[in-house]
C-alpha cells in the first residue's frame, strides 16, 4: 500500500509541475514589421529623444535581447523566439532620430532572421548582428559603451 501511495503521489507531482510556475505576461506588439514609411522621426538636430520614455524604450530593447541570448545560450532556441519576435514588431518610439533608423530596420532585419532560424548556429550568427546594430547605434548617438 506504501509504495501504491508514493507512486500516486508521485505521479501527481510530475504532472502538475512541483512547484509554482512563472505567470507569463505578453506584451502587445503591432504584428506587421516596420518599413521606412511607417517610421517618424523629429526633424535632424531634435534632440527630444533625450526623455524618460524614450530611455525606458531603449533600456527595453536592451532586456529583450538579453532574454534572447540568455535563451541561446542555453541552447534553447524556442525560448529564444519570443525576444526575438519582440524586437522585430514592437511598436517604434516616435522619437527616433532619423539618423537611427537604418539600425533600428537592421536590429528588426536580425531578429526576423533568429525567429526564421533552423537552428542554434544561424540564430546565435543573427543575435550577433543584433548586437552589431545596437552598438552601431549607440556609436552614432554618441553613447559610450563600456
Amino acid at each position: 500500500m506504501n509504495l501504491h501511495m508514493i507512486l500516486v503521489v508521485g505521479f501527481f507531482l510530475s504532472v502538475t509541475g512541483c512547484g509554482e510556475k512563472e505567470q507569463v505576461i505578453s506584451e502587445p506588439v503591432d504584428e506587421t514589421p516596420m518599413t521606412a514609411p511607417e517610421a517618424v522621426a523629429p526633424a535632424a538636430g531634435n534632440e527630444s529623444w533625450q526623455n524618460d520614455s524614450f530611455l525606458k524604450h531603449m533600456h527595453r530593447h536592451a532586456e529583450k535581447l538579453d532574454d534572447l541570448n540568455y535563451a541561446l545560450a542555453d541552447g534553447d532556441l524556442e525560448a529564444a523566439m519570443t525576444p526575438a519576435y519582440w524586437l522585430s514588431r514592437h511598436d517604434t518610439d516616435s522619437d527616433v532620430p532619423q539618423k537611427w533608423l537604418p539600425y533600428l530596420y537592421g536590429m528588426r532585419t536580425e531578429a526576423e532572421a533568429v525567429e526564421a532560424a533552423p537552428d542554434l548556429a544561424t540564430a546565435r550568427a543573427a543575435a550577433e548582428r543584433i548586437n552589431a546594430q545596437c552598438q552601431g547605434c549607440h556609436a552614432a548617438a554618441g553613447i559610450n559603451n563600456q
